[in-house]
């Protein structure tokens, strides 16, 4: 989960990317910028006049003698996430400094707020539960048209995705087959969410439906008790347990993780927010046209992901129907932090190094 900030989108005249230079905790020289896109359509058949994309970007993009673009990487965070989630030091520290696989020098990276998320359109902007129901084809469409139109990129060295972005990955390459040299989805499984999957995403947003204060929607004060119900489920979905058991050995020290945690991520979440980011992946389903995706895909899950468990068997079966596809199953160890191991870079970077290598152009 991230922080759900409510923004209070300006009415911009026109659809413009406006970037200035800011600084983030670290040592990432991002580029700021936002992107509209007039008259966005939903699939849901809803539309918003304007819908606003927040995106960070480092580096500069590289053009080749036709004139494509050919050294972007595009990184896709997970479900309440935002740009920000993929600087998290585990994560750029071991992938974008100098000679590392996604070396900042060599490679321009978009980092895009997903809509419903950080600082792009989103239901706490002021219109709650009027605001249109967006899902993941959604979600990607609109990614590609702030990649093309706005920032005047029209094809990509690589997708990484991560959670809900491995999930995207999967809908851009059967949406757009020909955008990306490589696909790196990791962390999810392109099936239809249904089994214990989607029944703790129902569960959570059924305790805040449930909730008295939430009101439809309309509330002044969150509802508190409904926001901590969701939260319990996403922070055991998402918790690793030899890290649980190691760090919090004690009965004392396992409450006072789950008091700590909790408050901190009650006061970081947006109710309205909650409900459409975890109800956004309800018709995802690219198993029927996985045969489709023809670029190279790196597939990466581990043992101990609670929301993906390799017990399913779906993986290895799945990979097959992809024609240049690997799978990689991480097995469990001191290293792996069950569904977050997709943010230990240092955890698969040495994959990520040898599929780069394999799809690069000659």
């Amino acid at each position: 989960m991230t922080i759900c900030r409510l923004i209070l989108i300006a009415l911009l005249a026109t659809a413009a990317c406006n970037a200035q230079t800011t600084h983030v905790p670290g040592q990432w020289p991002v580029q700021d910028g936002n992107y509209v896109i007039k008259d966005f359509h939903f699939g849901s058949g809803e539309s918003l006049p304007e819908l606003k994309l927040h995106y960070l970007t480092l580096g500069q993009p590289h053009r080749d003698a036709a004139g494509h673009t050919d050294n972007v990487v595009l990184l896709l965070h997970g479900t309440g996430g935002d740009a920000h989630s993929p600087l998290n030091p585990v994560f750029s520290d071991v992938l974008f400094g100098p000679g590392q696989p996604l070396d900042i020098t060599k490679f321009y990276i978009i980092l895009p707020d997903d809509i419903g998320m950080g600082e792009s359109s989103k239901p706490s902007d002021g219109l709650r539960m009027h605001f249109p129901q967006y899902d993941y084809d959604d979600m990607v469409r609109s990614q590609h048209t702030m990649l093309v139109d706005g920032l005047h990129v029209d094809h990509l060295r690589l997708i990484l995705g991560t959670s809900m972005g491995c999930m995207q990955s999967f809908v851009w390459g059967e949406t757009y087959p020909q955008f990306s040299d490589a696909l790196a989805p990791f962390a999810c499984l392109p099936v239809e969410i249904a089994g214990r999957n989607r029944m703790f995403r129902y569960m959570s947003m059924q305790m805040i439906r449930n909730d008295p204060a939430w009101k439809n929607g309309e509330y002044t004060t969150e509802p508190v008790e409904g926001l901590r119900g969701a939260n319990d489920l996403v922070m055991i979905a998402g918790s690793a347990p030899l890290l649980m058991q190691k760090n919090y050995p004690t009965r004392a020290s396992a409450e006072a993780y789950v008091d700590r945690t909790l408050n901190r991520l009650i006061a970081q979440t947006d109710a309205n927010n909650l409900l459409y980011y975890v109800n956004a992946s309800r018709n995802y389903n690219p198993e029927p046209k996985l045969s489709t995706i023809t670029a190279p895909v790196l597939w990466i899950n581990s043992a101990d992901d609670f929301i993906n468990p390799p017990e399913l068997g779906i993986a290895q079966k799945l990979v097959t129907r992809m024609p240049h596809a690997k799978f990689i199953l991480i097995p469990i160890s001191d290293a792996t932090r069950g569904h977050g191991t997709h943010t230990q870079a240092a955890v698969w970077k040495d994959y990520l190094i040898a599929f780069l290598q394999e799809t690069e152009k000659k």
